[in-house]
């Protein structure tokens, strides 16, 4: 099933030549779910053709009580020259397959749907919903999605992310900026007739320091593996020659949140600092967001799915860096937990792998779970 899933391409970009639809790997999940007794919807994700969101129920009950087992169905592009094997056939060495997606996160569906096939769903008095959603690695569109339909999937998620089966109640949230400066061209030769973008943008660099370390500084220790905010300079770009003044330079940055700090808060702070530290400098200013962005993970008032997860991993509730859809998730009124098998590190990477042996551990896990929550009728 794990071969069959990372032999179907999904890839996600913002780069449109590079982008694909998720409908065959939807199409493989229905056809695994349907015949368990399942039944199963592909919602389409508006804006984003050949995207579509499948959710597959099972049980009784109503809607509302429902366990949710959600994963994204889509994938990174990958770097054809960098693997050693083809990424899309699954080969198995030394007991690892090997495959895009493998990890994150297309051999978790594949444990959810082998789990699932252990129960006789016709007997649960609460339902389930497999949750297979679209274009997680470029914005969250398909979360994005069924936030805005507004209805209830359930109670409570788990997320299949590659956590080393590990649960996790706790992750970074992420925005990412466009931050661009426009001045004025000139002879390299009179630098004080022109206004350098680039020099402006050591300004903005420096501004955005003592703003992340002012940050850090007013934040608690949350027990992460990186602790506090972090910022990274991922791109910059200006000027075309080196006897011209530069007229114009963008910076592209990525901040990562943590629990009490919102991106919409993080993201008004991160443009007041920059605007102050070019107050009267005569530089033209703007700012584009290039990822809405994602809030932290917090644990909620309810514990029973990050409870039942600890017993079941024999691990208590971590903190991780990555983001994740759960936030999305939480704003549906559902507790969240994220624990999948696999490991983050192989993630986005040439040869990306998970071990066999944890993908069945992982299946024991998620049926353990789901006998918890959608317990047999009387």
């Amino acid at each position: 099933m794990i071969r069959q899933l990372v032999a179907t391409p999904s890839v996600s970009s913002l780069q449109p030549a590079l982008d694909q639809g998720n409908e065959a790997v939807c199409g493989l999940l229905a056809g695994w779910l349907e015949p368990l007794g399942f039944a199963v919807e592909l919602r389409p994700v508006p804006g984003l053709p050949g995207k579509f969101n499948l959710l597959a129920r099972a049980g009784a009950g109503p809607a509302e009580d429902a366990l949710v087992v959600a994963g994204h169905t889509d994938t990174v592009p990958w770097d054809a020259d960098r693997w050693h094997s083809d990424p899309f056939a699954g080969v198995v060495r030394e007991g690892r397959l090997y495959g895009l997606g493998s990890a994150d996160m297309k051999s978790f569906l594949a444990v959810a749907a082998h789990a699932a096939a252990r129960l006789d769903l016709g007997r649960r008095q609460r339902p389930l919903l497999l949750l297979g959603t679209a274009d997680e690695e470029s914005g969250m569109g398909g979360a994005r999605a069924l936030v805005s339909a507004g209805e209830s999937l359930g109670a409570r998620a788990l997320v299949g992310e590659p956590t080393g089966l590990v649960p996790v109640n706790r992750h970074k949230g992420v925005l990412m900026e466009r931050i661009v400066l426009r001045g004025r061209t000139g002879h390299a030769s009179a630098p004080a007739a022109g206004l350098n973008a680039i020099e402006g943008m050591l300004a903005v660099i420096a501004a955005l320091h003592a703003w992340r370390d002012a940050l850090a500084a007013e934040l608690p220790d949350l027990g992460f593996p990186v602790p506090g905010p972090t910022l990274n300079l991922g791109a910059i770009r200006g000027g075309d020659n080196p006897n011209r003044i530069c007229a114009e330079c963008a910076l592209d940055v990525d901040l990562r949140l943590v629990p009490g700090m919102t991106t919409t808060s993080a993201r008004a702070g991160l443009r007041a600092a920059v605007t102050a530290a070019l107050a009267g400098s005569g530089f033209t200013l703007d700012f584009e967001p290039l990822f809405a962005g994602i809030d932290p993970l917090a644990p909620g008032a309810r514990r029973e799915l990050a409870q039942a997860c600890e017993h079941a991993a024999g691990h208590a509730c971590a903190a991780v860096n990555f983001g994740t859809e759960g936030p999305l998730f939480q704003q549906l009124d559902m507790e969240v937990v994220i624990c999948g098998p696999g490991e983050i590190a192989v993630a986005h990477q040439p040869d990306e792998s998970i071990a066999l042996a944890e993908a069945v551990r992982a299946v024991d896990l998620v049926e353990g779970v789901m006998r918890r929550f959608c317990a047999v009728r009387a």
